[in-house]
C-alpha cells in the first residue's frame, strides 16, 4: 500500500515538473511518432538457429551430428547474396527537367499517407522512378494499388526483386506518443 502511495505522489510530482518545463505561450500535446519494424529481429541477425534454440536460457537440448550444422552455415553463406523476386507499385516515373523535385514531392506525399509501408525513390539515366511495397504476391500490391489510385492515378503494379517485407505482416510499424510544444492557438493537422 505503501509502495501505490509513494509511485502514485511520484508521478504526479514529476507531472507538474513537466508542466512547469514549458515555456510561457505553448502547451505540451500529445503527438504520434511512426517507427518502421525491422524485417528481421536484429538479436537474431548473424546467429545460428541452432545455438539460439540450443542454448542453456532455452531449456532445450539439441543432438546432431555436426554435418547438419556446417551444411547448414554453407547454404547461408551461398545464399546470402540471392534477393527474392516480388511486387512493388510504381507512383512514379519521369525524365522531366523537374522530375527531381516532383518524384522527391511524390515520395513524402506517400510516406505522409501510408507511414508503414517501405518507399523507394531511384534514378536510372534518364528517369527518376518512385516504388512503393515490398509484396510477394500480386494480390497483396494490388491491394494497396486499389487505395493508391485517387492519389496516384498513373500507379501500377510491377514485379521486381524486393527487400524481405516485415516479419509482424500486420504491424508493419510501432506507434509511439510523444510530448510536443505547439504554440498556443495553432491550429493541428
Amino acid at each position: 500500500m505503501r509502495k501505490a502511495v509513494l509511485t502514485i505522489i511520484l508521478l504526479s510530482s514529476a507531472g507538474l515538473a513537466l508542466r512547469a518545463q514549458v515555456p510561457a505561450g505553448y502547451v505540451a500535446v500529445d503527438s504520434l511518432v511512426y517507427h518502421a519494424v525491422d524485417a528481421v529481429d536484429s538479436r537474431l541477425e548473424g546467429k545460428s538457429v541452432f545455438s539460439v534454440v540450443g542454448s542453456e536460457s532455452s531449456g532445450v537440448k539439441i543432438t546432431q551430428d555436426a554435418s547438419i550444422e556446417s551444411a547448414m552455415a554453407k547454404h547461408i553463406s551461398a545464399n546470402r547474396s540471392k534477393h527474392l523476386s516480388g511486387y512493388r507499385i510504381r507512383i512514379f516515373f519521369d525524365n522531366k527537367q523537374n522530375s527531381r523535385t516532383e518524384s522527391e514531392a511524390a515520395l513524402s506525399r506517400f510516406r505522409a499517407a501510408f507511414p508503414g509501408i517501405p518507399a523507394y525513390r531511384t534514378f536510372s539515366n534518364p528517369f527518376f522512378k518512385v516504388t512503393v511495397g515490398d509484396f510477394r504476391t500480386k494480390s497483396e500490391a494490388a491491394q494497396l494499388l486499389g487505395s493508391l489510385k485517387g492519389m496516384f492515378p498513373n500507379a501500377f503494379v510491377l514485379k521486381e526483386n524486393i527487400n524481405y517485407p516485415a516479419v509482424d505482416k500486420n504491424s508493419a510499424y510501432i506507434v509511439d506518443t510523444v510530448k510536443v510544444l505547439r504554440k498556443v492557438g495553432e491550429e493541428t493537422l
